[in-house]
Parts: C-alpha cells; sequence; structure tokens
C-alpha cells in the first residue's frame, strides 16, 4: 500500500517526546503479550495463536529499533523500516510453512483458549493502534510501526473468529486457515514498508548527489 500522504508529516514528527511515549508503551504491551500468546498457543495446539504472539514478538523488535532511531536522520530511520520489514515478511513466511506442515501433523485446538486469548490480545493491539493513528503518515519507518499495529488489530479479529470456527467444526482448519492468512498480510505489510523505504533511500541519494554536484 503507497503513502501518499508521507509528506504532510511534520519534520521534527520522530524527535516528539509523544511519539516517543507511544512507542515505549507499545513496547511494553507487545513484549508482554508475545510471552502471554505464545505460551497458549504452544500449550493448546494453536497455529493461529502462535503466529499471532510472532507477530507481537516482531513489533517488540520493531518498537525497540524505532525508538534507536528516534531523531536521526531520514537516511538511517529509512536504513531501520528496511530491516524492520524484511524481519516482518520472514516471519510470514516461517508461519505459512508452519501451518503448511501442520496439516499433516497438527492437532486441534482448544477453542476455548484460543478465544479467550485471543480477545485479551484484541484489547492490547486495539489500544496500540488508536495510540499510533495519528503517527501513520510519517516516514517509511514511522509507518511501519503503524501497518504493525494495525495488521496485529487485524489478525486479533481473526484469530477470535478462528476459535469459533473450531469450536463449531471441531477441527483444525479454522485456525491454520486463519494463520495462512496473517502470514500472508505479515509478508505483504512488511513488502510495503520495503517499498517505501527503498523510494525514501534513492531520494536521498539523489539530493546528496545533487548536493554534491552543486558544491563541485
Amino acid at each position: 500500500m503507497a503513502c501518499n500522504s508521507c509528506a504532510s508529516a511534520k519534520p521534527d514528527a520522530n524527535n516528539s517526546p509523544s511519539w516517543r511515549r507511544a512507542l515505549w508503551i507499545a513496547l511494553a504491551v507487545n513484549a508482554a503479550m508475545f510471552v502471554a500468546e505464545m505460551t497458549a498457543g504452544v500449550a493448546v495446539g494453536s497455529k493461529a495463536l502462535q503466529a499471532d504472539a510472532l507477530d507481537f514478538l516482531g513489533d517488540a523488535a520493531n518498537y525497540a529499533i524505532s525508538l534507536g532511531v528516534a531523531g536521526m536522520v531520514l537516511a538511517w530511520r529509512a536504513r531501520a523500516a528496511l530491516l524492520k520489514g524484511a524481519t516482518l515478511a520472514i516471519l510470514g513466511i516461517y508461519v505459512l510453512a508452519s501451518s503448511l506442515w501442520a496439516v499433516w501433523h497438527g492437532r486441534t485446538p482448544d477453542a476455548e483458549v484460543m478465544g479467550a486469548v485471543g480477545v485479551a490480545a484484541l484489547v492490547a493491539n486495539a489500544g496500540v493502534a488508536l495510540m499510533l493513528y495519528r503517527f501513520r503518515s510519517g516516514d517509511a519507518n514511522m509507518r511501519s510501526v503503524w501497518i504493525c499495529s494495525r495488521n496485529d488489530a487485524i489478525g486479533n479479529v481473526a484469530v477470535v473468529l478462528a476459535a469459533a470456527g473450531v469450536f463449531g467444526t471441531g477441527t483444525a482448519w479454522p485456525d491454520l486457515i486463519v494463520a495462512a492468512i496473517m502470514a500472508l498480510l505479515g509478508i505483504s505489510g512488511g513488502v510495503q514498508i520495503i517499498r517505501q523505504a527503498r523510494r525514501e533511500l534513492a531520494g536521498e541519494r539523489g539530493a546528496r548527489d545533487n548536493r554534491l554536484a552543486g558544491a563541485a
């Protein structure tokens, strides 16, 4: 999804205390939810919960990196976005492969636990997504934070629906289908972030070349 309004972001948005505060809160929430959801996912055999937990882990790393580059020049923020985009895509590929493996070797998860944990994760992610909504039109680094939070909130709704599907059918198929969809969503989001970051890096290189040519 191309960002058509990035130029309207305030130049000093990455230096704002509200941006840093939002990242710290998001980091704490996502780290805690990764531990809780991965533990539950492994315990009940839910690939959708495990996929969602990996999203929490990826986002915790995302927020930590964003804190590290907040206030740096655009080129460094774009490089951080490249790393985050690649990580998001790799996690998506892993989840997709894991879901395919579970088609033959998995078990039917506990629908009640899936639903309860999915609702808790939805509340956590919806709160973070609302908090970060104001930063959605920033540079590739800021946009990557918004995309990850948005994707996770959508994924949480899907996990709850998967739990209902598992409960209704008594099979693991709803869990596996939702895990695969979440994996594809992660891969798509990673590609979007990488494309915008590469455009920003190309723009920075062009501006630098122009400055050098003007100074010569």
